[in-house]
């Protein structure tokens, strides 16, 4: 019997068999390589990168993003906008506390713009020092204004809202309960304002950047987890192949039971000592 080296492994694989579990193989690990690939640049769009892009962009009106009745998408948060409508109410004017501008504390005015009877959007026109400074008045009439799109943040503010019109936090959940009209689900930081431009007025602040998106890490997880699975179906195909060879090629451990030419090339003496072992007794 050969030894295993005497047979190419090559000669094992271009079998019929091997050859065709090792074009699935391949094919498998294919769509999972693409897979992967796919999930990262998933993460990719969720970047800082692909955030300021879209930061960079020409501002578009407010309602060709999203509506009314949509969450945020994440396609929307940084977005420029232009908003189109009438200032709210003055009751409806809320102040975000704590908020820094030049090493001075003080507070965000958020003042509602109403794009029509039922539905408005909240607009954060710029920092006071104080609830009471003249700034802070609420504006009044038709407005057209530029600004940027961002998120509610994480903080609840709800034992805030019944207190009076002074949040901790900006957050559209709380704010949908101090009015009476629907708001959208973001809020928009205002940048410039076209026609009447109330005097005085708060200081224009920066658009804060969007949270990490945490989401975003396990799209990467998943592309490894993918780029793993395909290197797997490979190894699996390359340990099965080399089983296969082993089976064919290593000889057999057992010993064959002694042939009728051997027990004639057996001496007298032999032949007698299988003759006693055979009958168990030996005669006197």
């Amino acid at each position: 019997m050969p030894d295993s080296g005497d047979r190419p492994l090559w000669r094992t694989i271009l079998t019929p068999r091997w050859s065709g579990l090792l074009v699935l193989a391949l094919a498998i690990a294919g769509v999972m390589s693409v897979m992967g690939v796919w999930q990262l640049g998933v993460y990719r769009s969720k970047t800082a990168d692909a955030t300021a892009h879209r930061a960079q962009a020409a501002p578009v009106a407010l309602q060709s993003l999203f509506s009314i009745d949509e969450g945020l998408p994440s396609k929307a948060v940084s977005r420029r906008v232009t908003v189109d409508g009438t200032w709210g109410p003055a009751a409806d004017q809320v102040f975000i506390a704590d908020r820094s501008q030049d090493s001075r504390n003080g507070f965000w005015v958020v003042s509602p713009v109403k794009l029509s009877d039922s539905d408005a959007v909240m607009v954060v026109r710029g920092w006071v020092p104080s609830v009471t400074d003249a700034a802070a008045k609420a504006p009044t009439g038709p407005v057209q204004l530029t600004g940027t799109v961002i998120a509610s943040e994480a903080e609840d503010s709800s034992d805030d809202a019944a207190k009076g019109r002074v949040l901790s936090s900006l957050r559209i959940p709380t704010i949908v309960h101090l009015v009476d009209y629907r708001v959208y689900d973001a809020f928009v930081v205002q940048e410039s304002v076209s026609g009447r431009v109330p005097s005085p007025a708060p200081t224009v602040v920066q658009a804060p950047p969007p949270p990490t998106d945490h989401a975003g890490l396990r799209n990467i997880a998943y592309a490894f987890q993918w780029w793993i699975f395909a290197a797997f179906t490979l190894w699996m195909w390359g340990r099965m192949v080399l089983d296969a060879r082993r089976s064919v090629d290593e000889p057999d451990d057992e010993p064959a039971d002694a042939g009728p030419d051997e027990r004639a090339d057996a001496g007298p003496g032999d032949r007698a000592e299988e003759s006693v072992e055979s009958s168990g007794t030996v005669s006197a």
